[in-house]
């Protein structure tokens, strides 16, 4: 069985690694898709946070990382996958993943949520986070795989 993992992954964070680290035990493949969102700057380019996920996971076989525009029920569609990963790192995303959920049940009623909770070390890490320790110079090597630490700092320049 298939699962899709959506998310603009900008930048993937040990947290997103912990959530596509299970799933791939959790289902036989695991389709991270990567979304490009034309109403939000992002730090890095579709084909970087890409790459960065592939490399970050390249030691886990059973892993396809695409992007995709648009709704993610359309992405599930597109990839015939019937179940979305959506992760959970406190009380406060509940709420917001659910109503996506919800959301998604009324677009296409054949298509689950599941959701896991992110490691509990993990549970303080949002991308948004990492990008404003980075970008004032901080270390963010222990939120980030190191190459992603180091497009972080040349993007910066701290």
């Amino acid at each position: 069985m298939k699962v899709l993992y959506p998310g603009s992954f900008d930048p993937l964070t040990f947290g997103h690694l912990d959530l596509i680290s299970r799933a791939s035990e959790l289902f036989g493949s695991v389709i991270v898709s990567v979304l490009e969102n034309p109403n939000k700057k992002s730090t890095f380019s579709i084909e970087r946070r890409i790459e960065q996920i592939q490399e970050a996971t390249d030691d886990i076989a059973n892993i396809e990382v695409v992007s995709y525009k648009g709704l993610t029920i359309d992405c599930a569609k597109q990839y015939n996958v019937e179940i979305i990963l959506r992760g959970l790192r406190a009380m406060s995303d509940f709420e917001y993943e659910l109503q996506i959920a919800h959301t998604n049940r009324t677009l296409n009623n054949s298509i689950e949520t599941i959701f896991l909770a992110t490691e509990s070390h993990h549970s303080f890490l949002s991308s948004s986070v990492v990008k404003e320790v980075a970008m004032f110079g901080g270390n963010v090597e222990h939120m980030v795989p190191r190459m992603i630490a180091k497009d972080l700092h040349s993007i910066f320049k701290v």
